[in-house]
């Protein structure tokens, strides 16, 4: 069992006399064992499943994400299996209907099947998702469902090599009821050259909507840990394109790490974007590159469960890129 409250602020913002307080409930949930790897977990909780892509905790931010659900499981070494299931309302009805107006969860009830598999030099997971997203109005609703389907993957045949892979791929409806078809991908391999210096090389990708498509090609990476892929500076994914453009992504990029002393390291990181579907200008096609973004980070462990970290970006944009993000 375990219940947890969060204020979010920053000094100064609270009078001394404070009447409408920030705290909120983040966690509230129970869990029972049953024995044999059994159990059943209920109330409000954090969703984290494998890199985070779909479904993070979101714990960089300062709030962080929390599902009311139910997840039922089975566990062993190494074997597992989660069923997630949730139905939102926005306050107790008896009677008139269960129309759900979006503003606290995103969706009105979700079904999620996860199953993963990881032995010494091999892990696999894959995950099937459902979800009911409120269309209409509180008179006439009507509910759309939109499934994801997907693996990640690892292997590490031995101490100096990493590779990981994901594919995913959505279908449905949206909650306008247009029909969806839209996917990504993603590689990644990491490469320990010494004991204190790495080599990260990866690819993402993520389909973009086409304006004279009948259909919905955007892919929705959904309630994942955004932070943690597309640049540091949160410019996809974490933020909203702007006019209304869902242009897709595709993310380039290569670093390093180098681990000055045993508790001293830098990480340096450069990304090359591009968007994955044409987009037209008064004048003709625009390019499909963004521009380019060099993350930089210094991790200092000060001591035990404490540590200081530093970090500096900057990007440089294309003329696509102010079109797709807004600029000034």
């Amino acid at each position: 069992m375990r219940f947890s409250a969060q204020h979010v602020g920053v000094w100064g913002q609270d009078p001394q006399i404070d009447r409408n307080g920030r705290f909120i409930l983040n966690e509230a949930w129970a869990k029972l064992r049953f024995g044999h790897g059994l159990f059943a977990k209920l109330g409000r909780q954090p969703l984290s499943y494998d890199d985070e892509r779909i479904l993070g905790a979101l714990d960089w931010n300062m709030a962080g994400r929390y599902h009311d659900a139910l997840k039922l499981g089975y566990e062993s070494r190494r074997d597992l299996l989660h069923l997630i299931l949730a139905f939102n309302q926005n306050d107790e009805r008896v009677i008139g209907g269960t129309y759900y107006h979006p503003g606290a969860q995103p969706y009105k009830s979700m079904q999620t099947l996860w199953y993963a598999h990881t032995d010494e030099h091999f892990r696999v997971s894959a995950l099937a998702m459902n979800l009911g997203l409120e269309g209409g109005t509180a008179d006439r609703a009507e509910t759309r469902y939109q499934q994801t389907f997907g693996v990640n993957l690892g292997v590490r045949p031995d101490r100096a090599l990493d590779l990981s892979g994901a594919f995913y791929y959505q279908m449905g409806r949206t909650a306008a009821d247009v029909s969806i078809s839209a996917w990504m991908a993603a590689l990644r391999a990491n490469i320990h050259a010494t004991e204190g210096l790495s080599f990260q090389l990866g690819s993402d990708y993520l389909s973009g909507d086409k304006r004279e498509s009948t259909r919905f090609e955007a892919f929705n990476p959904l309630y994942g840990t955004h932070h943690k892929f597309y640049g540091a500076m949160d410019y996809f994914y974490a933020s909203p394109f702007a006019n209304g453009l869902n242009p897709g992504l595709w993310d380039n990029y290569a670093g390093l790490n180098v681990a000055v002393t045993p508790s001293l390291s830098l990480d340096a990181t450069g990304h090359y974007f591009s968007t994955t579907s044409n987009l037209q200008s008064a004048t003709g096609q625009r390019s499909k590159g963004l521009g380019t973004e060099v993350d930089l980070q210094l991790s200092w462990k000060l001591m035990k469960d404490v540590n200081l970290m530093a970090g500096y970006s900057f990007m440089s944009g294309t003329e696509t890129m102010d079109y797709v993000k807004g600029g000034d």
